[in-house]
């Protein structure tokens, strides 16, 4: 059978799935804002303004959306939902990246799959309501979603380790806190594995076993490095940015039973220590 990957922004973590697949045989096309050429990928240009053009989900027999919703929605839903809709007859699974923010503030407590949603960010509970618009998908007409709650995703080119080479890493210090993270790889391992075994209306929470605190992390990359970690900064004088703020305001620790008990993952990144160095 034609395997058919299509996906909604082939941002880092879409291309690392399209290069698993791809080496499997699969087909994979998908939607770009900016010009990107791929020989192995056929991609178009996608946003509210730029429909898709006719028969470009054809035969697609998997789709990965990682667009985030904005103030007026899901991008997504709203410029092909119909097309989505229609090409539901060779859809055999659908998902959908969202993120752990959808929790909000627990003070460092643990969360999973059923904790309550309380953000604390509108952009978060933008992400709340595209999960319930993405998830209507499988309720209303029967279509194989599956959301996946990623933590803070990291990998090759994109790390604390490049922070550090640039000079712009620093030791933010805030009492108690500490943040869930994701080696690229490893999600899309996850991503994989769910496609190979399609649960429709499933919810994943994707991140590694170690909750760790953000200063211990940039510590242990600059050992790798072989450079002095930055001095530390308390939380209250880091001068960040609104949106950095509210990455900050959120304390939980967040549990991945699910991907390793329904899917059967075995991370080949447990913790911030492997994945940094293989990077």
């Amino acid at each position: 059978m034609d395997r058919h990957l299509f996906c909604f922004g082939f941002g880092y973590t879409a291309q690392a799935l399209a290069r698993r697949l791809l080496a499997e045989g699969w087909r994979v096309s998908g939607t770009v804002r900016a010009p990107l050429e791929r020989a192995d990928v056929r991609l178009f240009p996608f946003d509210r303004t730029r429909p898709l053009p006719a028969g470009a989900l054809d035969g697609v027999t998997h789709l990965l959306t990682s667009v985030p919703p904005d103030q007026l929605g899901d991008p997504v839903l709203d410029a092909a939902g119909a097309a989505i809709l229609a090409a539901q007859g060779s859809l055999a699974w659908i998902g959908y990246l969202s993120t752990t923010g959808v929790y909000g503030d627990w003070r460092g407590a643990w969360v999973d799959e059923s904790s309550p949603l309380r953000p604390s960010s509108d952009r978060a509970w933008r992400r709340v309501a595209a999960e319930s618009a993405w998830l209507d998908l499988w309720r209303r007409h029967g279509l194989a979603v599956h959301v996946f709650r990623l933590a803070g995703i990291y990998g090759p080119g994109r790390s604390v380790l490049d922070e550090i080479r640039a000079g712009t890493a620093r030791r933010i210090v805030k009492w108690g806190q500490v943040f869930s993270r994701i080696h690229v790889e490893d999600a899309a391992v996850v991503l994989a594995a769910s496609m190979a075994a399609p649960v429709p209306g499933a919810i994943y929470n994707v991140c590694d076993d170690e909750a760790a605190r953000p200063q211990d992390v940039v510590a242990f990359a600059c050992d790798l490095l072989g450079v002095a970690a930055p001095a530390e900064t308390p939380f209250e004088q880091a001068a960040l940015s609104p949106m950095a703020q509210t990455f900050w305001a959120d304390n939980k620790r967040v549990r991945n039973d699910r991907i390793r008990n329904d899917l059967g993952v075995r991370l080949s990144y447990p913790s911030y220590r492997q994945g940094l160095l293989a990077c």
